[in-house]
């Protein structure tokens, strides 16, 4: 009776590993698949059908605008921040008005955008970070550009492939979080390692053209709540969860 329970039990054992094989297996082919050259071709193509002139939505007319109006961008949509720029920028014309500012002054200019006293903080440490190290001029590197308080690669991203055509990575906001999970270009939730799963599977020669596109897409059909999947040209490509046909 004993040896019959060893046995049964060494055989439950047995059984559980193979399952663990086979989960193993087949979360690898999974992710595989998501990332497969031809399928990242054919969403990349796709995008370009859709969007061949998406650009960044943010009206800035140099780089350090760009910099000051994705700082304000953080947790808001870049039409209110359009808004408050049109007005800000007329007052604000250069890195030290914003540096030597009032900060209870700037605190109520920028308030529509949210967060107003951390962005203050950004803005101004930015600004100062800008006279004191680099002459006034928004630098053109990455190393460089994330000194600045305030400055994150996402806002890095943004200022250095629009303002500069500089190719220093993905813009990784809550869009292209989004829509890279989605569509299995990755599996992480982490913005610094969706960032890196992109890079390694989307050509560098793309990487500025094709956050904005994932941007777009994600606020005119891929939305958070219900993503119009009827009207998306990547709906034969996507097998997400959240799909709605």
């Amino acid at each position: 009776m004993a040896a019959k329970k060893k046995a049964k039990s060494s055989k439950q054992k047995v059984a559980k590993k193979a399952l663990g094989r086979k989960s193993t297996v087949k979360k690898t082919v999974g992710a595989a698949a998501g990332t497969a050259p031809k399928r990242v071709a054919a969403i990349l193509a796709g995008l370009d059908t859709a969007y061949p002139d998406a650009t960044c939505e943010l009206n800035f007319s140099n780089a350090f605008q760009l910099l000051i109006a994705t700082i304000l961008s953080a947790q808001c949509t870049d039409v209110r921040v359009n808004q408050v720029t049109s007005e800000l920028f007329k007052k604000y014309t250069k890195p030290e008005d914003f540096a030597y500012a009032s900060p209870a002054e700037l605190e109520k200019e920028i308030r529509p955008t949210g967060f107003f006293r951390n962005k203050t903080k950004s803005i101004m440490g930015a600004s100062k970070g800008l006279i004191e190290t680099f002459g006034g001029e928004v630098p053109r590197t990455m190393e460089e550009i994330l000194t600045l308080p305030g400055v994150a690669r996402k806002t890095g991203n943004v200022v250095l492939g629009t303002a500069y055509g500089i190719s220093s990575g993905v813009v990784v906001d809550t869009h292209v979080i989004r829509l890279s999970q989605r569509l299995d270009l990755t599996r992480n939730d982490d913005p610094k390692k969706i960032e890196q799963d992109l890079m390694k599977v989307v050509p560098e020669n793309k990487w500025i053209k094709f956050s904005h596109q994932l941007i777009w897409h994600g606020r005119r059909v891929c939305a958070a709540r219900k993503p119009k999947c009827g009207e998306c040209n990547l709906e034969s490509l996507c097998y997400s969860k959240d799909k709605t046909v």
